[in-house]
């Protein structure tokens, strides 16, 4: 439905006194004081000022169940929610945006070694809830600190295009002497498959004769993660 309908209607009375009094609270305890709901009902606020917020906040987390839920939607999930509109969405997805750099900025230009739980926080976030495969590649210095967090390509429920010459070519540009390949499985479980399995040797065969590392292999599925290097496929 479009933000439009009723858009030059008055808030509901009493809302702008609840939104001050969530204003206040966040100001005063910070975002911790704020429940789901109402960190949704503030963003949504911003972009539909003259809308009750609190019904659309509750639709949002009755379907997607969870705040993370909410705000990693498609839009054309999203647009399934009455009253949100395209201004709604584009809020919710930028909050998705702010929320994936902040996770990034902890590790980028840091040793993989001693931030890795944090970056499979941060991959998990990026990638665990995405309906298609998406494939990236972390390009490290020589003192395994990620430079470089690139997308490589995007694909379908079940596969990914992957190029190993590209993928070499950027680590030269980059000065990467190092990767670490990251996809996701759709289906939620990141077992590998015989593909998976034969793609990282494919290109580590290309990488090795110019000096590239092949660091290890992620694959994300819901909730978990499997790393090639550790399962000994690697």
């Amino acid at each position: 439905m479009s933000e439009m309908k009723g858009a030059g209607a008055p808030a509901v009375p009493g809302a702008e006194g609840h939104r001050s009094r969530m204003r206040a609270r966040l100001l005063k305890a910070g975002p911790d004081a704020l429940a789901d709901h109402e960190v949704l009902e503030m963003t949504l606020f911003l972009a539909l000022p003259r809308r009750d917020t609190k019904p659309i906040a509750r639709a949002l987390l009755a379907r997607f169940r969870s705040f993370a839920g909410c705000i990693a939607a498609t839009p054309h999930e999203l647009r399934e929610i009455e009253g949100l509109g395209e201004a709604g969405i584009a809020a919710l997805k930028t909050i998705q945006a702010a929320a994936l750099r902040l996770m990034r900025a902890e590790v980028i230009d840091q040793p993989i070694l001693s931030t890795w739980q944090r970056l499979m926080e941060y991959l998990t976030a990026v990638l665990a809830r995405e309906r298609i495969e998406h494939f990236r590649v972390l390009y490290l210095d020589t003192r395994n600190r990620l430079i470089a967090d690139e997308a490589q390509g995007r694909g379908t429920v079940n596969a990914t295009p992957v190029y190993p010459r590209e993928l070499v070519r950027r680590a030269l540009e980059l000065n990467a002497t190092a990767v670490i390949l990251v996809h996701n499985h759709p289906s939620g479980d990141p077992t590998p498959s015989q593909q998976d399995i034969q793609m990282t040797r494919a290109i580590r065969s290309a990488a090795e004769p110019l000096s590239v590392l092949l660091h290890d292999h992620i694959i994300i599925g819901n909730a978990r993660w499997v790393s090639l290097r550790q399962e000994g496929l690697i």
